[in-house]
């Protein structure tokens, strides 16, 4: 079967009518749980002011020269930039000078001063700590008390998710192309729902790092198999803008967590209503069909032929007969010969100096804009003014950087538009190193230009990586690696519909530690991938008036 038959699915049935716009809502619907989880530990895993507990019950506080009778009210002076020592009086008059890792006790007697040199003894914070609740009332630092020497156990809770992020788009990805791609959805968004309400009500730090590992996984499976999904279900003339704003939802969810972190203020209660988002998607998933083409390549055709009928149903279209499209290949005198498909392998990014090449670029590109996305959305926090409003409009400015890489990418090319966006993020970057401190406004506003440019190349990287690579397969009518587009005659790339460019685009996400793979696979079917020079992609429109013409002629 050629990809060229997949085409006249939606030429019959519809490119994007009513039954692809409600699936296509149901499934970018929960693109947003899934950018809710990636940055829930924005707020989450805050670390307060916090100083040591004193060993007993404390009747007077004194702060620089301020004095106070309850510790919790001292916080307050902690804005004025004062060093962090407090000097406490217990009931049974011993006097403790205390820091944000460590107590002193004086051993001689003196009233609460500030001035005091006399001997003093050092004890640890066995006592724990006293923190700062003026914003959070807790966060997983302050539940675990991960300060002072535990720090370190609550700078590993992003790494770790994103090691199971990788994890999960090796496996979903691996189970969606043998099991179904409707199978890995049900199964990542029920992971999605239940591992992060199970984080909610963790015992304990390890408890909660499993739970989140097993969320990360969950969520990365379903990222990489939503994007395959949707594209089987969308034809041709909707296929890039709706990919590609697959993205604008992730970006809601980041809006999400900044709302959310600004009305609930204790971490678990924040992780229960984060992921109660999941629940609507968790409803309705049943009700979507497996897609027509991984069916078919299964040899299932009377269960495709079902999926057709609906869709031509909803779209009040007249149905197609797949039996009558296969046909058309097996009649075809090209169609006639089998095709030998050779399975992929990493190595095979490297099978010559060009397609090596180019892959290493495309893993630089992948790893700088993974970079560069996640430090302007996790550092938002950091900028000063509202922390809320920061990590509100780092998500906000996403939206239309992806209406601009859309509307830019057909009419300039994707490499003119991805250089042009990595420039201008890195620009930005230098800027916002070099603003003082204190101009925190112009910091923000650099800030979100340099995450509009990072954001549009990262929602370009997904397409631009599948359509660099071409796909291998044997048999008469096959573009070859290098071929220029013009001297091409005969038929255009023939692809099956189990090889979706899978070991590309994955490998390349994987490399940089991303959390999603994106499979814009279904550009394959319609005759889009260049795999001709590393800008691949600048001739879309004459490859489909190409292909059409080749279609008819067919016929």
């Amino acid at each position: 079967m050629r990809s060229q038959s997949l085409e006249l699915i939606f030429d019959r049935v519809g490119h994007f009518g009513r039954f692809q716009i409600v699936l296509y809502l149901i499934c970018a619907f929960q693109n947003i749980s899934c950018g809710i989880h990636y940055l829930a530990s924005v707020f989450m895993t805050v670390s307060p002011y916090h100083t040591c507990r004193p060993p007993g019950n404390v009747s007077r506080v004194l702060f620089h020269n301020i004095s106070s009778w309850r510790l919790e009210d001292i916080w307050i002076l902690f804005f004025t930039g004062h060093e962090d020592r407090i000097v406490v009086q217990l009931q049974n008059g011993e006097v403790w000078e205390l820091t944000s890792c460590h107590r002193f006790r004086r051993d001689e007697k003196s009233g609460l001063n500030s001035d005091y040199n006399g001997p003093k003894s050092s004890f640890p914070c066995v006592d724990g700590y006293v923190y700062d609740k003026s914003k959070w009332d807790s966060t997983v630092v302050t539940q675990w008390d991960l300060v002072c020497n535990r720090e370190w156990f609550a700078k590993v809770i992003q790494p770790v998710f994103m090691l199971g992020v990788l994890l999960g788009a090796m496996i979903f990805g691996y189970l969606s192309d043998r099991k179904g791609r409707r199978l890995v959805l049900w199964s990542t968004s029920a992971g999605i729902f239940f591992f992060g309400i199970a984080a909610a009500f963790s015992f304990d730090y390890y408890s909660f790092m499993i739970a989140r590992f097993l969320l990360a996984m969950s969520g990365s499976g379903y990222l990489v198999v939503v994007f395959v999904y949707v594209t089987e279900f969308i034809g041709m003339k909707a296929r890039t803008w709706a990919c590609i704003q697959m993205h604008s939802f992730f970006a809601i969810g980041t809006m999400v967590v900044a709302l959310t972190g600004y009305f609930v203020r204790t971490w678990w209660i924040y992780q229960i209503v984060l992921s109660t988002v999941t629940i609507p998607f968790v409803l309705c998933c049943w009700i979507l069909p497996e897609t027509p083409f991984w069916l078919l390549s299964e040899g299932r055709y009377e269960e495709a032929q079902k999926v057709v009928d609906t869709i031509a149903k909803w779209n009040r279209a007249s149905s197609c007969k797949l039996s009558e499209l296969l046909s058309l290949d097996l009649n075809d005198p090209v169609g006639n010969e089998p095709l030998e498909v050779k399975k992929h392998n990493l190595l095979d990014l490297f099978c010559d100096w060009n397609v090596g090449t180019r892959t290493l670029t495309v893993w630089l590109i992948w790893f700088t804009g993974c970079l560069g996305f996640y430090f302007f959305s996790l550092n938002s926090v950091n900028l000063g003014g509202n922390e809320y409003l920061n990590l509100f409009l780092m998500g906000a400015v996403e939206i239309p950087a992806y209406i601009f890489m859309c509307l830019g990418i057909d009419r300039i090319g994707r490499r003119s538009i991805l250089a042009f966006a990595l420039i201008s993020g890195a620009l930005f970057c230098g800027v916002v190193m070099v603003i003082p401190k204190d101009y925190f406004i112009w910091t923000v506003v650099v800030t979100m230009a340099g995450k509009f440019a990072i954001g549009a190349s990262f929602g370009l990287i997904y397409l631009y990586t599948a359509e660099l690579y071409p796909t291998r397969v044997t048999g008469r009518g096959e573009r070859q690696h290098g071929e220029p587009h013009g001297e091409h005659r005969g038929p255009v790339l023939r692809v099956p519909l189990q090889r979706l460019d899978l070991p590309a685009t994955v490998a390349c996400c994987d490399f940089g530690l991303h959390k999603r793979s994106a499979i814009a696979d279904a550009s394959r079917n319609h005759g889009e991938a260049s795999g001709d020079d590393l800008g691949g992609g600048c001739q879309t429109g004459y490859r489909k008036r190409e292909l059409r013409q080749i279609i008819f002629h067919n016929q």
